[in-house]
């Protein structure tokens, strides 16, 4: 019997991102019967399915403690998530870099700051260029770059919502040599772009006008990028691992298990292989 997977998103792409739709038909080759649903709808009766695959949920950080509440639903449902609901949970809040900096990876250098803690923190580092995200964010909200100290970067601090924040160095490298991203799936590497922000911009998402491309990355790189998912815990079915090379080390920004985007056209075959993934995990 044909087993049913949910692919879960969100509401803004009930259809997918039209970069994911070929997915649908690569999971029916690999064997499955997918049906599209989106994660807030609450007529959806999730326990119907042998599993849900997360892949569009982007507005998960706007409503995070409905999210982690849905993860809660599944998990008494008993539906088999991909990512697991553990790793999702451990990967929602980017604090899980400095768990990765204790078992040995090289992470941009970061603190955690909430409160009256984050104007002691940046403080402490008077005139230098620092970027300060929320632990528990996406596509750069409330997120401020600028010299500590300055009269400009404390007013954008001052309107930041009351949350808890990562604190780290501006990185040069990203406007010069850009953003890597490196896409695995079920631990197997598949491809890796880079990513550069426009001129002036420090964001690499195309949204502020970002380019992406396609590359292969160097041994150390991969290498690198491969230690940091390992670190990560057990393999999951999908992944990507976003860093930056500063004096010629692979440093890790983030490592994305929830819904990253995969750049699936960038590279052929690359729907194929997620498709299989998933199938060997249902």
């Amino acid at each position: 019997m044909t087993k049913r997977i949910a692919i879960a998103t969100s509401a803004e792409f009930a259809e997918l991102h039209p970069h994911e739709r070929p997915l649908l038909d690569a999971l029916r080759a690999a064997g499955l019967d997918p049906v599209v649903e989106v994660w807030t709808d609450p007529s959806v009766a999730w326990s119907a399915y042998d599993a849900v695959l997360l892949r569009t949920v982007w507005d998960y950080f706007k409503r995070y403690d409905e999210f982690i509440e849905w993860l809660a639903l599944l998990d008494k449902a008993g539906v088999p998530v991909l990512n697991s609901t553990d790793q999702v949970r451990w990967n929602s809040d980017k604090q899980y870099l400095l768990e990765l900096r204790e078992r040995g990876v090289a992470i941009v250098p970061s603190q955690i700051a909430a409160g009256a803690c984050l104007r002691e923190v940046v403080a402490g580092l008077s005139g230098q260029e620092i970027v300060v995200k929320p632990t528990v964010s996406g596509n750069s909200l409330h997120t401020v770059r600028g010299v500590a100290g300055s009269p400009e970067f404390e007013q954008a601090l001052a309107e930041l919502p009351d949350l808890v924040y990562l604190v780290q160095p501006f990185l040069p490298e990203i406007q010069s040599a850009g953003e890597w991203s490196l896409l695995f799936f079920d631990g197997e590497f598949s491809h890796a772009v880079v990513k550069r922000p426009a001129d002036g911009d420090y964001r690499v998402q195309e949204f502020y006008g970002g380019q992406t491309i396609p590359t292969e990355p160097t041994p150390a790189v991969l290498e690198s990028a491969q230690a940091a998912l390992a670190a990560a815990g057990p393999t999951p079915t999908y992944a990507r691992v976003d860093g930056v090379v500063v004096n010629d080390r692979f440093l890790l920004m983030e490592i994305e298990l929830i819904e990253p985007y995969l750049f699936l056209p960038q590279h052929p075959g690359a729907t194929r292989k997620l498709a299989e993934a998933v199938a060997a995990r249902v």
